[in-house]
């Protein structure tokens, strides 16, 4: 997709795909390496500085409004690269998990506590959403002739 599709909001307050992807892929980051006990690829690989983004450093999306949600502005090379380095790693620390893992708790604050297999198919459940509603806005944009 162009950078202008990626960039393209379909109405007020709507997200772009350039958000959607950078949120997915955050999502992801953060929420793995904190469970699987890893450094996130964001802060330790240099993508954080790369986007040069005005929000905190752990910032995934979540409780963005439209206005800070569309000062994600990345183009395709970027929103790849670092999509591409999460997967990578993340690949790497499933390959290592046995079954008993995934019954470990990772997060007791919940009632029930999280295992790591909850919280590995809700970030899975999470990531494809969002690649469903980039894919959508992205038709949305080439039918605009965006």
């Amino acid at each position: 997709a162009s950078d202008a599709v990626l960039r393209h909001r379909p109405g007020p307050g709507a997200n772009t795909v350039s958000w959607l992807v950078w949120h997915l892929t955050r999502v992801q980051d953060a929420q793995l390496a904190d469970a699987l006990g890893h450094p996130d690829t964001w802060q330790t690989e240099g993508w954080e500085e790369r986007f040069g983004l005005p929000f905190e450093p752990g910032a995934t999306g979540y409780g963005q409004d439209p206005d800070e949600a569309a000062r994600v502005t990345a183009g395709r090379e970027l929103l790849a690269g670092y999509h591409e380095a999460v997967a990578h790693h993340v690949h790497e620390w499933l390959a290592g998990l046995g079954d008993a893992d995934l019954d470990e708790v990772v997060d007791p604050g919940w009632d029930p506590p999280v295992t790591l297999g909850v919280r590995l198919v809700s970030v899975l459940a999470d990531a494809l959403q969002h690649v469903g509603q980039a894919a959508y806005v992205r038709g949305l944009a080439e039918r605009a002739g965006t």
